[in-house]
Order: structure tokens, then sequence, then C-alpha cells
């Protein structure tokens, strides 16, 4: 069953792409094919290790966990950088995790994705990591995720029993639209650590909920070094993000926010969804108010980019209470009274929420280009491509505390 929703889902995104996007030429379009450049899964397994301190190729997300900050290198690991005198950070180990986007961190165990995998991690000696446990197949989306750029995936000659996808070429293909041509593409004590808005993997109570491109992903991690596969909830098409307060999941999809209950943790319930204009969508929650921003434009959706304020007191009935436009948005985060937007148009956008759904910018810099923040309670912490930068909160807003350069 998990293999037919995947792709179900995979179809409806075809299809939607031939409906809305492809001007058809009489019964032929022009279709933007991505070809699987795969690895063998026994050597893409292998490949997992501890090394030394590295420099970044292209920073991602951001995880933070006691005096630790983990820096995703896209697709390659996990960079791990001491950061215990936020002044001076070190780079500490990397871990080279194949096909890496996501981590989570509770009690000295870290959880990573590895393509269609789940591995797992002690950290609890820094100069001593060990790889502890594997959960292999668990992400099976992985090999569905289409590419930017790309219309679908030509899967004739894949075999995931054996191999894995770890990159794609794309060539341009002129086909006749047919029916067989859309068949065949296809709360508690703990210390946990916290992520970004761009995070898809997320640890509350003694479970670990992890999102691909249409589903739930649910691990019991009540045994930290062994977790239990309980299997996934399907959501729908392109989810991107997921954010926990109290009893619900907040989860940003292209097309909208998902609100799932996990009064019953092993299994979310669905409590309502709130559309909005297609774009890349990250979501944060502050008591009963969401914000959300929707970026347009390149492989995102419609060029209009917004920061959405949304009700959320009624989970059955969340709604829209204020839009404001943005110019690239990315991340962004919430700590009491402010806002902060990672507007690649702009810079790192600081918003006043006393009054909100009313929001007034209090400051702007300019001069830094962003990808996400995590908002901790002494400090605020911004990635981008090429540096961190960790900001003290003042009657102002944001002061800068220290630079440090990640190439």
């Amino acid at each position: 069953m998990k293999t037919l929703r995947h792709i179900f889902s995979l179809l409806i995104g075809v299809i939607l792409l031939v409906s809305c996007e492809k001007e058809n030429d009489g019964e032929f379009v022009d279709y933007q094919v991505a070809i699987p450049v795969t690895q063998n899964l026994a050597d893409f397994r292998a490949s997992v290790s501890i090394e030394s301190a590295q420099n970044i190729r292209q920073a991602g997300k951001i995880y933070t966990y006691e005096d630790y900050i983990f820096v995703n290198d896209k697709l390659e690991g996990i960079h791990i950088i001491d950061n215990s005198n936020p002044l001076n950070p070190i780079k500490m180990k990397f871990l080279k995790i194949p096909a890496n986007e996501d981590i989570a961190v509770k009690d000295n165990i870290l959880y990573a994705d590895s393509g269609v995998d789940l591995v797992v991690f002690d950290i609890s000696n820094i100069q001593s990591i060990s790889l502890i446990s594997r959960l292999e197949n668990v992400f099976p989306s992985y090999n569905n995720i289409t590419p930017q750029g790309a219309d679908f995936i030509d899967y004739t000659n894949f075999d995931p029993s054996v191999e894995v996808i770890v990159d794609f070429t794309i060539e341009t293909r002129r086909e006749l639209v047919t029916v067989e041509l859309l068949n065949n593409a296809s709360s508690d004590n703990s210390n946990v650590g916290q992520g970004g808005s761009l995070a898809r993997f997320n640890i509350t109570g003694e479970h670990l909920y992890a999102v691909d491109n249409s589903s739930i992903n649910i691990f019991d991690i009540s045994n930290l070094n062994s977790p239990t596969d309980l299997g996934e909830e399907p959501i729908g098409w392109q989810i991107e993000t997921i954010f926990n307060q109290g009893d619900y999941l907040y989860i940003g999809s292209a097309a909208g926010m998902f609100i799932y209950s996990i009064e019953n943790p092993a299994t979310p319930n669905y409590q309502s969804n709130i559309s909005h204009i297609v774009g890349c969508d990250p979501v944060v929650v502050q008591d009963d108010l969401a914000y959300v921003t929707i970026r347009g434009g390149n492989d995102c959706g419609q060029e209009l980019s917004i920061l959405e304020v949304i009700d959320v007191s009624d989970k059955q009935n969340p709604m829209i209470l204020a839009q404001y436009e943005m110019d690239e948005p990315y991340g962004l985060g919430v700590k009491d009274n402010l806002v902060f937007v990672c507007d690649r148009g702009t810079g790192l956008r600081v918003f006043d929420a006393s009054a909100s759904p009313t929001l007034e910018e209090i400051q702007v810099f300019e001069s830094v280009t962003t990808l996400d923040v995590i908002p901790q309670d002494d400090k605020l912490i911004m990635v981008s491509e090429v540096a961190l930068t960790q900001y003290t909160y003042s009657d102002a807003g944001l002061e800068i505390l220290s630079v440090f350069r990640l190439e």
C-alpha cells in the first residue's frame, strides 16, 4: 500500500503539471524528464562515516542541541560546530551521511535520514561518535521526489530493491500524451534539540515524526538506540515542513497548511487544512497564531510571495487573519513579540508582533544573505549558504553577536 500511495501522489503531480503548465501541441508535449543516477544500496549504506572537521560545500538546514550547532551539507552529511563560545564557534566533526537533509536529537542520540534509511548515532562523546543503528527502507518516497526543473522521473532502468537514486540528469523529451505515459511515470524532561522552520524532522515525547513528499513517517523512539518504524500517515502532495506545538503538528505543503493531533502520538489524527496560493511553505506557531511564508517563482509556483498570519485557536477551522508582501522568503521564526523572516530579496527582517496579526517592521539587516533561523532563549541563530550569524536580543530588536564563515 505504501508504494501505491506514493505512485498515486506522483501521478497527481504529473497530471497537474500536464494540465496547468504545458501547452499541448496537438497530442504531443515537451517534458523535462529526470533520469536517475544510481548507486548500489550496499555501497551506499557502507559509505556512512565519522570524519574530522572539514569545509562546508553547500549549507542547508540547521539544528541546535545543547552547545552544538549542526549544519547540513546538502545531501553530503552533517557538520558539528561547538558553539559554547558564540564569539568563537569551532568545527568539531563531520558525519558523512549520503543523501542526508534532516536530523533530530534527543538525549545524545542523533537521528538522520540517509536516502531511504534512518541512521542513528550516539553523540554523547563528540570526540568518539558511533553509528549504533540503521532502519532500512523506511523512507521509500525518497526515490519518488521529482527534482527541481523536471516534470517526472523515468524509472525504466531503476531497481529500488538493489539501488538508491543519488542524483539525476535531465533531458527534454517530446512525448505523445497517453494514459500509459502517466502510468509509467511514477513533551517531557528529555533533552531534545531544536530545528529551524525548514525542518522535516521533529521529536515530540517518545516519537520521531519525519515528513516526506506525501506522508508523515512515525517512529517510536522510547528505546533511543533502537527506534521502531510505526508506518506512515498519508497527507497529500508536495509536503515540505513540520512544526510541533503542544499536542499538534503543523505541516507545510506547497498548497496549504495541515493540522494533525498527536494526542495519540503513534497515530496522528487529521484535524484540518487551510489552502493558500501555491508556493514553498514553512510554518511556525506561537500560542494561537501560525506564521507562514509562501515563496513564489522558480519551481515554487506563481510569482507572489507573502507572509501569512493564521488563527489556529480552533484546530478544525483555521483562519487567515493577515497577509504581508515579501520579496523571496525562506525560513522564519517567532519568539515572544518578535517575528523573524529570512527574505532573500531584502535580508533578515524583524517584525514587532505585539499587536499580531498586525505586524510592524522594526529592523532589516540588508547586507546579509539568509536561509533559516532558530530563535533560542538568549540569541537568534541564522544560517545562509556561507555563514552562521548569531544575534542577541535588545529593546530595538537584534544586535549582531558573531559571524562564522562556513566555507
